[in-house]
């Protein structure tokens, strides 16, 4: 990977960009000028979701830039209010409708439960999903995938649907790298894409971190994303500047090296958000 517009394969043979820019939070009161300064910065590659609240700032943004819906690669998220045959085609439809485009280059599920105590988790995420196969081969997404899910999720889907998911969106940075799903869906073919791929600010400030960002002349945040793609999974930073949005994809003119890999693979664990799909939140 060269810059963040080169491409890695789905399963399927579409090609998803190896860097995105994460949206959560990115547009708060629905405007769209992150956005556009985001598409200035050279960013095509947006992830939302129904949750976020930003799918209509981005198809506003996309929209006034001029430059067309081919040049893009937009995904979105059914939330878990969502899930379900019906409700999730009945979802999608609103968010190609917020996002003013008659087709999605990805769809995941957002999450694999509802909330940590619901028990029918395992047949309402194979209901969610069929709903997905069906939007996929009417041609209304180029791919589908999951977001958050573990090794017990993925397996119900693989053992009891038609279509393998092909992407899996997970929190993933240096000190949280969720090892066991990351190997899962490597040696499976579905590829890994990090949300918070830069950890919070204690990750940030880690001392492994900052001494290599030392070694190499850049940013914490730099060695973060490196880091991440050298893992080949897709990491989805979010920024409010234009500089911090550039700085984000100049992780192409340097390569850490194996020991300073290995070092990162086994920082002790810090920047976790609290979430996990099968428990309530830790604050």
């Amino acid at each position: 990977m060269n810059s963040m517009k080169d491409c890695y394969e789905l399963a399927n043979g579409v090609k998803i960009p190896c860097m995105g820019y994460g949206t959560y939070k990115a547009a708060e009161g629905n405007n769209e000028s992150i956005i556009k300064t985001a598409i200035e910065a050279g960013y095509r590659y947006f992830d939302t979701a129904s949750f976020y609240d930003t799918e209509e700032a981005i198809g506003r943004a996309i929209h006034e830039s001029g430059i067309p819906r081919e040049e893009f690669f937009l995904s979105s998220k059914a939330w878990k209010t969502e899930m379900g045959y019906e409700e999730v085609k009945k979802a999608f439809a609103q968010t190609l409708e917020k996002l003013g485009t008659d087709y999605l280059d990805m769809y995941l599920i957002h999450w694999p439960l509802p909330n940590p105590e619901y028990k029918d988790w395992k047949e309402l995420d194979i209901e969610t999903w069929r709903g997905l196969e069906e939007l996929y081969k009417a041609g209304k997404v180029k791919a589908i995938g999951v977001s958050n899910f573990l090794l017990h999720h993925l397996e119900n889907l693989i053992q009891n649907c038609e279509i393998m998911p092909m992407a899996d969106q997970i929190e993933f940075h240096p000190g949280f790298t969720q090892e066991a799903t990351v190997r899962y869906c490597q040696e499976k073919g579905i590829y890994v894409q990090a949300w918070s791929p830069l950890g919070r600010k204690r990750v940030l400030e880690h001392p492994l971190l900052v001494g290599l960002a030392e070694k190499y002349n850049k940013s914490a945040a730099q060695i973060c994303l490196r880091y991440e793609i050298q893992r080949q999974v897709i990491p989805l930073p979010k920024a409010s500047t234009k500089e911090r949005m550039v700085q984000n994809y100049q992780v192409f003119d340097f390569e850490i090296e194996k020991e300073d890999m290995y070092r990162i693979d086994s920082m002790q664990p810090a920047g976790w958000s609290g979430e996990h799909p099968d428990f309530p939140r830790v604050k």
